[in-house]
């Protein structure tokens, strides 16, 4: 526990991260504002349309998480870090675990001020939180954030360089997954179970079929063949896999 406490002093004592975690709240809320605001017809503006902005969120949510490790590469602070708890295990799983709580926080705020923000721009829209898939669509994004935030650690811990490990991230987040599928051959049944997609089925699952094609713009639905729960399963263990391998890097190299 001590090892957290300092974790999340060390990460919420600088103004980066503020900004960060404002930037992934703000982004989702205005972008469902707009959106709602803009929709000719109030019975498209529908739970999952109020959550397309998650994806604007995505970024500044994985470059918080990154910094709190690729910062103390970069002041060469990681070395008071380990000296001072020699369990370099320990050490970083500290770290993802305020990474992820700190994001899932975020997430949690975002998707409940997005949802808000569309009431209140179309009151007469069905926003109510009625089914499961509705409560995973709002609720769920504490979980996908969660998620990506300890990816973001293991990726910040390999590579170190917060440049090159954001746009490595970044790149293959929001671009690399999104090409997959047009490469031929096998890259449809690729795209299936890369991370980001898979955790997006858990979150937004197939197309809402009340959504009119010519309203307002929803997320793109997972192409994953996995269940809600299965691939939120399947993504938090890629999370953890990755991490164990930036455990075992970290071991074998200096700090």
């Amino acid at each position: 526990m001590n090892l957290v406490a300092a974790e999340r002093i060390k990460l919420l004592s600088t103004p980066a991260p503020k900004v960060l975690a404002a930037a992934a709240v703000i982004v989702p809320v205005v972008f469902a504002a707009l959106v709602a605001g803009a929709a000719e017809d109030p019975s498209t503006v529908t739970v999952g349309v109020s959550q397309a902005g998650f994806q604007l969120g995505i970024a500044p949510i994985l470059a918080l998480a990154m910094a709190s490790v690729t910062t103390e590469y970069r002041y060469e602070t990681i070395r008071a870090t380990f000296l001072a708890a020699p369990g370099r295990g320990s050490v970083l799983a500290a770290k993802a675990a305020v990474a992820g709580l700190v994001s899932g926080a975020i997430g949690l705020v975002s998707a409940f001020g997005a949802l808000g923000a569309s009431a209140l721009m179309a009151p007469e829209a069905d926003l109510a939180l009625d089914t499961g898939a509705d409560w995973r669509n709002v609720a769920g994004l504490a979980a996908y954030y969660a998620v990506a935030a300890v990816i973001a650690v293991a990726v910040g811990t390999m590579v170190r360089h917060t440049a090159a490990a954001l746009t490595l991230l970044l790149g293959y987040a929001m671009f690399a997954e999104a090409l997959v599928p047009a490469v031929p051959g096998a890259g449809v049944e690729i795209h299936r179970w890369l991370p980001f997609n898979v955790g997006k089925q858990f979150l937004i699952g197939a197309p809402d079929p009340a959504m009119a094609p010519t309203g307002p713009p929803a997320p793109a639905p997972s192409t994953s063949v996995l269940g809600p729960w299965w691939a939120l399963a399947y993504y938090a263990a890629v999370a953890l896999a990755l991490l164990g391998v930036a455990v075992v890097t970290t071991k074998r190299r200096d700090a």
